[in-house]
């Protein structure tokens, strides 16, 4: 299973990392990260449409829009796209989800939700 983690802070890879260090270390998850939406798009572009099963995407970047970046995504036939953010507001998840959002979490994330969503048990 392969994922993208896109957010603008960078101690999220050692966060995922950690936490799906076993799935990484036999084989059954392998992460990519970007750090700015320039980065993702290149990232995806390098593996083609179908190159990730998940990317979960910040909603906010400095350099980059969430919504925007699940919009490329989704025009281009992308696995699921998760929008991770520390905002839980209904008015950015209904955008999202209008957007075709699979899944909206909220900042801390809850990893034993994700195994779940990623079919992955610890």
């Amino acid at each position: 299973m392969t994922i993208l983690v896109v957010d603008d802070e960078q101690d999220v890879e050692s966060l995922f990392r950690q936490r799906f260090r076993r799935e990484v270390k036999d084989g059954k998850i392998e992460l990519t990260f970007a750090f700015t939406g320039a980065a993702a798009l290149e990232a995806f572009e390098a593996r083609g449409a179908d190159g990730f099963d998940f990317i979960l995407v910040d909603l906010n970047m400095p350099d980059a829009n969430g919504l925007d970046l699940l919009k490329e995504f989704k025009a281009r036939s992308a696995g699921q796209v998760f929008i991770v953010t520390g905002f839980g507001d209904s008015e950015n998840q209904k955008k999202a989800h209008a957007a075709g959002c699979d899944c909206y979490l909220t900042k801390p994330v809850d990893f034993e939700d994700l195994r779940q969503r990623f079919g992955v048990s610890e």
